[in-house]
């Protein structure tokens, strides 16, 4: 084999091994970060394309004190996060299956979480019932009567206590791409999938916010 031929081999092979390393990178950064054409489930995704139609009837109402809310765009089922009710039997999202939910995960140590409490209570009584929930669960990992006497210091009466002391339902929406920090809070349609995302606080109390519930619930 001639020097050049040889060169020519040396080339090809480097250009292969650097092909298949970059492959590896992009590989290994979708599994941290759960890219979705990697590792969601398209048959259940298709399912909720008329979840993103709704979104963009939902869209002109993210405005004001809810302009943060990122409508959805492209389908996306909710994985079936699996939590605790308040006697510390375990239930899931997929016991919501039939009602709009407004998805809020809050901890204690959160404090825009705390702050936005009241808020969310009040939006469940005003609008909770047959066709809409508010969700809220807590993802304190220590001391789990702690966020029970802060709910009850508040007052909070119509918001139902549930709760994930592994935080682990945290970790399921960070796989999707859904969870940032605290809190997060995901509106979602009555077969489990996205209407929109909101990653920090909101007045969910507001004219803006209920006026934004009120479109969602309108299928």
């Amino acid at each position: 084999m001639t020097d050049r031929s040889s060169s020519s081999f040396a080339g090809k092979r480097l250009a292969l091994i650097a092909a298949g390393g970059v492959a590896g990178v992009v590989i290994g950064v979708a599994a941290v970060y759960g890219i979705a054409t990697l590792t969601g489930n398209a048959g259940a995704d298709q399912a909720c394309r008329p979840a993103v139609e709704l979104a963009g009837k939902v869209a002109p109402f993210a405005r004001g004190e809810v302009a943060a809310v990122n409508v959805a765009r492209s389908p996306l089922k909710v994985p079936d996060l699996v939590f605790e009710d308040g006697t510390g039997k375990k239930t899931s999202l997929a016991e919501f299956r039939g009602r709009t939910v407004l998805l809020n995960l809050w901890a204690t140590w959160c404090v825009p979480c705390r702050k936005e409490m009241p808020a969310l209570d009040a939006l469940q009584g005003k609008l909770g019932g047959r066709d809409f929930e508010v969700v809220a669960v807590n993802i304190d990992t220590r001391d789990p009567d702690k966020p029970k006497a802060f709910l009850q210091s508040l007052g909070i009466s119509h918001l139902a206590y549930h709760a994930d002391p592994t935080a682990k339902v945290f970790q399921d929406l960070k796989a999707i791409g859904r969870a940032f920090g605290m809190p997060t809070t995901l509106l979602i349609d009555p077969n489990g999938c996205e209407i929109g995302t909101l990653a920090g606080p909101a007045e969910w109390a507001s004219d803006d916010a209920v006026k934004l519930i009120e479109a969602a619930l309108q299928q």
